[in-house]
């Protein structure tokens, strides 16, 4: 199963960026991104790519959601 993760961009440099979840830093190109981000904005991170951009509430939303239903797991 794949997962894209929703972060936030810290930094960019040209197509790449360093974007952040939880105190977990990860590089990703947004060459395939059909547009422009900037620091503070929220990706979809996966396998090393932006795919998407979230507005901010939803982003939080999904993490949200994630922690609960990861957090669930190591109860079992």
């Amino acid at each position: 199963m794949c997962l894209g993760v929703p972060m936030k961009i810290v930094s960019k440099d040209g197509d790449t960026v360093m974007a952040e979840v939880d105190g977990v830093q990860r590089e990703a190109s947004t060459a395939l991104l059909g547009e422009e981000v900037t620091v503070g904005d929220y990706i979809i991170v996966h396998a090393g790519f932006a795919i998407s951009r979230l507005d901010e509430e939803y982003a939080e939303e999904t993490l949200r959601l994630m922690r609960e239903v990861f957090s669930e797991g190591d109860m079992a």
